[in-house]
């Protein structure tokens, strides 16, 4: 993802909001030294990134890990509606 400081800006959001919520981060903006828009598109991407991160990635305890794992190497014997879509599948699928 590029850099934003360095990107030209040409897509725009428009958020109207109370004037509690824009005390708030205008508040948190000065804290950082940053400008309202500046504070608002960095928090905006970070979050956007960290949705995107635990969206796209799928985390397994241990015990899952065991538990997929134990399936691959050990799979359970078909049961009756798996048989029946292999079958339907090796009728209506020519290779």
């Amino acid at each position: 993802m590029p850099n934003t400081e360095h990107t030209k800006r040409e897509g725009r959001l428009e958020v109207r909001v109370s004037h509690d919520v824009k005390a708030l981060c205008q508040k948190a903006a000065e804290l950082q030294g940053r400008t309202l828009t500046d504070f608002v598109v960095h928090t905006v991407v970070e979050a956007a990134k960290r949705t995107i991160h635990e969206n796209e990635f799928v985390e397994l305890t241990l015990r899952d890990r065991t538990a997929f794992v134990e399936a691959l190497l050990n799979p359970p014997a078909p049961n009756a509606k798996l048989r029946k879509a292999m079958a339907r599948h090796a009728e209506v699928v020519v290779s």
